[in-house]
Formats: structure tokens, sequence, C-alpha cells
């Protein structure tokens, strides 16, 4: 039949389709079972913890266990940090050992934070700071997710370093000359010593200072001081054992104004703070420097940190005779009572000026909350 048949194909033979161009997978599409790299996408912060959750489970980081309690070991040129560290291991071995304890439960049980306020309580921090250390670093780690024990001691440091800057901070230098300072505490503390370290300080910035060896009832103590300024390499003035300490006081003075001295550090006596003379013999030292000066002295109580809670008591005592303005804390290479720098500050708001680990010049620097609160966790 015309006109019928099978149709014509243009191109190619008939019945057969036109080849089409390969098309490549899209890479969402990859062969069954290739394994595809992931692409790792923004961190997400951690959730907060609930205020209902007693137990927070911690993230098993290697070697963390270990770390919560290890010490640091003498080193050659070891930094003023490294040193600080050490020499507060003591106090840092009994308030780190709920860290430890937590670090190999792998969890904060609600046991920690008591646990944590005894450690601060029996470092000499005292009740109320303690527990709003706790209670503070408590709702830090719940709010900001922290399931590690590193990040568990960094919210108790910075808790610490809060609480220590709400202190406020020793006064400035004077722009007038001399300044005039009194390095005052009970015996025994090492005010003597405290006080050429300062001195060793100042003399390193480039200051010109001058010593006031008004510790008159000791006469060790006029020798010692002499003994000291030599080492330091400056000038003191001293008068006879048993003379009178006001009079050392006006002397030195005079003495520092003919010579364009920046700086006179007075050595003071230190019997028992329970002697009501002794209060009456420091006011009268500090009214005499008072009538010399167009500013006024300062005092730096110098504190044990072996005698923990009495420091606090020191402080408020020697308050009542000078304008105590800072406290340089000694011996805390020998303490486990590290903590009485906060009880300090929060009993009297009077801020830690120095911090001594040894018996050395260069043992005593000026105190640093952070450097502190790293050596205490």
């Amino acid at each position: 039949m015309a006109g019928k048949g099978k149709k014509k194909h243009p191109k190619g033979k008939p019945g057969k389709r036109r080849a089409q161009p390969r098309r490549e997978k899209p890479p969402e599409k990859a062969a069954r079972g290739e394994v595809r790299p992931r692409v790792p996408g923004p961190a997400r912060p951690p959730e907060p913890i609930s205020e209902e959750t007693e137990f927070i489970e911690l993230e098993d980081l290697a070697g963390e266990t270990a770390a919560a309690g290890a010490e640091v070991p003498a080193g050659e040129g070891e930094d003023w940090g490294r040193r600080l560290r050490r020499g507060m291991s003591r106090s840092r071995r009994a308030i780190t050992m709920p860290f430890t304890r937590a670090a190999a439960k792998k969890a904060i049980t609600p046991e920690f934070w008591t646990e944590a306020e005894d450690a601060l309580i029996a470092a000499d921090a005292g009740v109320a700071c303690s527990a709003r250390i706790v209670e503070n670093a408590r709702k830090r780690i719940r709010s900001e997710g922290i399931r590690d024990i590193e990040g568990l001691k960094d919210a108790f440091r910075r808790e610490v370093v809060a609480m220590l800057e709400s202190f406020g901070e020793p006064p400035e230098p004077p722009l007038e000359r001399p300044r005039v300072i009194f390095i005052a505490g009970v015996n025994g503390v090492g005010k003597t010593t405290t006080a050429a370290k300062i001195g060793f300080l100042f003399k390193e910035q480039g200051h010109r200072i001058l010593f006031a060896a008004a510790d008159t009832f000791r006469a060790a103590g006029i020798e010692q001081m002499e003994v000291w300024a030599n080492r330091v390499g400056a000038p003191v003035v001293s008068h006879q054992a048993g003379g009178d300490p006001a009079a050392v006081v006006y002397d030195s003075i005079e003495s520092a104004k003919a010579k364009g001295i920046d700086t006179v550090l007075v050595d003071t006596a230190g019997r028992l703070h329970t002697k009501k003379n002794l209060m009456e013999e420091l006011g009268k030292m500090w009214r005499v420097a008072e009538r010399q000066m167009s500013g006024r002295p300062e005092a730096i109580l110098v504190i044990d940190a072996t005698t923990g809670q009495n420091g606090v008591s020191q402080a408020r005592i020697f308050g009542q005779a000078l304008d105590v303005s800072s406290i340089a804390l000694t011996k805390m290479d020998g303490s486990a009572k590290g903590g009485v720098v906060m009880a300090i500050g929060m009993e009297l708001g009077i801020p830690v000026a120095y911090i001594g680990v040894g018996e050395g010049l260069s043992d005593l620097r000026p105190f640093d909350p952070e450097q502190y609160s790293m050596a205490l966790f």
C-alpha cells in the first residue's frame, strides 16, 4: 500500500536513538560505598547545663587526670610565674584536691561544690569569700556548659581574679619627693628583708632609695637593716639601740631631702600587735613623717602567709595606728594558707601589693592577680 511502511530516519540507522552526551554525576550522588570526607561546619557553642542537673559528666581528655594535681619542677632561668607556681605548691595541692577527684570520676558530683568550698576555707580564704567564689564559679560552669577539668579550673581562676580586682589597687606613687613608706608587721614576718627587697625593686626601676632603721628596740634589727642596705647598695640612717624611732624617721626624711632621694623605706619595730605601746609609737612616727611631707606617708603591712587568718586581725589592729594601703605577703613557699590574700581583701578591702616565695632579693615581686590564680589552681 502506497504511502505506508516504515518511517524513515533522516540520520543514523533505522530504529536507533541518537547518542546522548554523557553527564557527570553530581558530587552529592557519589557511588554507593564511597566514603566522602566530612566538611566540618561552624563549631557550636556548648549548651548551658540545667540547674536541675546534679551530675555533670566530664569529657575524657587525655592527660587531664594526671595534670590536675601536677607539680612544677624547678628549672634554670625560670620566669616569675613558674617560680610562684612552684612556691605555692602546698596551697595548690590542697585547693585542687576536689578537681583531682572529679577528674578521676569523670564527673562533677553534688559533693564537688562542698569539697571545693571546704578546700578554700582550709587555705584560709575565709568562709564568705570561699562561698562567693564557689557559687559564682558554679553559675559560670553551668551557663557556659563547661565539661572538662581545665575549663573547670579556669572558671575558678576567673572568679578569683574578679574578686581580687574588686579590692582595688595599691596607691600610685605620689609626685612629691621623697616618698615615705613604712614597712610594718609583727616580729618574725620578714619586715627587714621585705624592706630590702622592695628597695631592690625600686632601685632596678632607677629610683634612688634610702633605708631608715627605725626598729631601735632590737639591736640586731639595726645591724640586720645595715647588712641588707649594703647588699642593695643604698644608704641607711640609724641611731643607737634603744633610741627614739621617731627621731630616726625625722633624720631619714631630712637626709633624703638633702640628697635628692626618691623613696625612704622605714623599717619599724614589730613586737606583738597586742602591745598597746607599740601602736602608740608607730602613730608618733607617722605624725612626724606627715609634718615633714607635703603629702602623706604610706604603710605596707607585711604578713607571713603561714599565719593564715591571723593576718586579718594583724591588718585590722595595725590599721588603727597607720594608714595601711597595701599588703606584702611573705613566705608563700612554706605555706598551705595561700587563700589569706582573698580573706584580707574581703574583710578590710586592702589590696596585696607584693608577694614573696623565697629569701633572695629577687624573690619578691609585685602582686599580679592572674599569676596568683594560675599558681593557686
